[in-house]
């Protein structure tokens, strides 16, 4: 099978819309032969992670839990700090929250390629560039 691949730049888009979107293109749902069974999306490239918005006061109340596996090895970080550590990271945790929870997420989640500058290293793959929200896409198979 011959994937599409997709360019997606993030600066300014609100973070829930940008996820969603791009967990319908990892799934495959833009295509006309769709099943949910079967694997046949796209892979993503998100450029300037570091730029999305969010809306309202998540910035300082958004919190993303971890636990290191010790006793009392519970960990917290804001969304401002995790924007500035690891932008990528919020984008990828955003998106996996909005894939099916299947066997299928984590092979779809490997074709996401998040970078937090407009510099990446997919040129080989050819990718069109779409805007979020755009669902009328040239593909590989329409061509």
């Amino acid at each position: 099978m011959e994937r599409d691949w997709f360019l997606i730049d993030a600066k300014g888009v609100v973070l829930g819309r940008l996820a969603s979107f791009i967990a319908g293109l990892l799934m495959g749902k833009y295509k006309s032969d769709y099943s949910p069974h079967i694997d046949n999306g796209a892979g993503v490239i998100v450029i300037n992670a570091r730029h999305i918005k969010v809306t309202g006061k998540k910035l300082k109340d958004k919190v993303y839990f971890r636990h290191t596996g010790y006793p009392g090895g519970a960990k917290f970080i804001t969304l401002e700090k995790m924007l500035e550590r690891k932008p990528e990271e919020v984008i990828k945790h955003a998106v996996k929250g909005m894939l099916p929870k299947n066997k299928l997420r984590d092979r779809r989640l490997k074709r996401l390629k998040v970078y937090p500058d407009e510099f990446h290293p997919h040129i080989a793959q050819k990718p069109v560039k779409i805007e979020v929200g755009e669902w009328k896409i040239k593909t590989l198979s329409t061509q």
